[in-house]
């Protein structure tokens, strides 16, 4: 097992990584104290990894709640069912949500454990290669609004983040593409030698290499604590990690979260960014040019859907980094180097759209 630190000052905890974690009751009394658990999991996951879980909270009063699959179900109604559970099943301030599963379980587990009781304690125990190396770290919750993604949330830290690698044994292969695409994110904005390292080993993550796995997840991690320790609350380098977010979430609620994958969504938002990054002459074609070809290997979708400029500016004035009427946007001034920028060249931006989405 390799444990790292997200350190934010006010607080620290633990990123367990390893084979077996879920089981394993050294981990789970590793600093988890509380004897009131209640596991939030969804239907696909609850059935591979509950009782595993369960093998490791042994002799602790474990309730469980299980949510539907899927993006779509990313809503306060969701939300709700969870808060339901927590007060049915009589767990108080000195209890514990774990979320159990991917991102959406943990941003809709982490939302009700941060709005109960004006705040629980919980645990990420992320099945997902996305919520591995990026969502169950950082303390971002949340729900979906039609309006927009994650518009309602709250920044509610987990006490712990055990990643049993294990579980991405059972991970289908286009949700492990998916995974990648975050992978990528952090050699674009962060580490141009992860970026490089990535392009000769993707071939061995798709093959589900456990080494180079291991490897990704780590560093990956290692970067989000590194820029979260920074920068809890997203007031400066954190916006950085939403690169390619702004125009993938534009995807994604003009699809209905029925196209694409969240990774996929990613993906096709950084082919994006990087082409406006260098039709604002801030990078050459060549860094442009193996950002896409790197999603392509990892067998991401690179044709942009044509969902129309007008509704794709809409969208994203609804993001959650507009300030001051301004759509900030995050862009590479370099392989490995990121900036948010709130004044850019707007014909710029809604040339690039017109072209890409129609």
């Amino acid at each position: 097992m390799q444990t790292l630190s997200v350190d934010l000052g006010h607080t620290r905890y633990p990123i367990h990584i390893g084979s077996g974690l879920l089981s394993d009751a050294s981990v789970w009394n590793r600093g988890i104290a509380a004897d009131s658990i209640l596991v939030v999991s969804s239907s696909t996951i609850a059935p591979l990894y509950l009782e595993h879980l369960k093998a490791g909270l042994a002799g602790r009063h474990v309730a469980q709640c299980i949510l539907p699959d899927g993006e779509s179900n990313k809503t306060l109604s969701t939300a709700s069912w969870v808060i339901d559970a927590l007060v049915g099943n009589k767990v108080h301030r000195d209890g514990l949500v774990i979320a159990l599963g991917g991102g959406v379980v943990g941003d809709v587990a982490g939302f009700a454990a941060a709005c109960y009781q004006r705040g629980i304690a919980f645990v990420q125990a992320p099945t997902t290669l996305l919520a591995q190396v990026d969502s169950s770290v950082g303390g971002k919750t949340g729900v979906n609004h039609p309006g927009g993604k994650n518009l309602i949330g709250a920044y509610h830290q987990p006490i712990a983040v055990v990643t049993d690698t294990d579980t991405l044994a059972t991970l289908p292969d286009r949700e492990l593409r998916a995974g990648l695409a975050e992978v990528i994110k952090y050699g674009c904005v962060w580490d141009p030698i992860f970026f490089d390292w990535l392009a000769l080993n993707v071939g061995a993550l798709l093959a589900r290499d456990p080494e180079a796995l291991a490897y990704a997840i780590a560093r990956s991690c290692e970067i989000k604590a590194k820029v979260v320790g920074q920068d809890e609350r997203e007031t400066g380098v954190r916006a950085i990690l939403n690169f390619g977010h702004t125009f993938g979430h534009a995807i994604e609620v003009a699809t209905h979260y029925k196209q694409y994958l969240h990774g996929e969504a990613v993906a096709l938002g950084m082919i994006m960014a990087a082409e406006l990054s260098r039709r604002l002459a801030m990078i050459d074609g060549g860094a442009s040019a193996r950002i896409r070809e790197l999603v392509a290997a990892a067998g991401l979708p690179t044709e942009i859907p044509r969902i129309g400029t007008e509704r794709v500016l809409e969208l994203m004035r609804m993001d959650k980094k507009v300030l001051a009427g301004n759509v900030r946007l995050v862009l590479l001034e370099k392989l490995g180097r990121a900036v948010v920028i709130g004044h850019y060249e707007q014909g710029a931006l809604e040339t690039m759209l017109r072209e890409q989405v129609g």
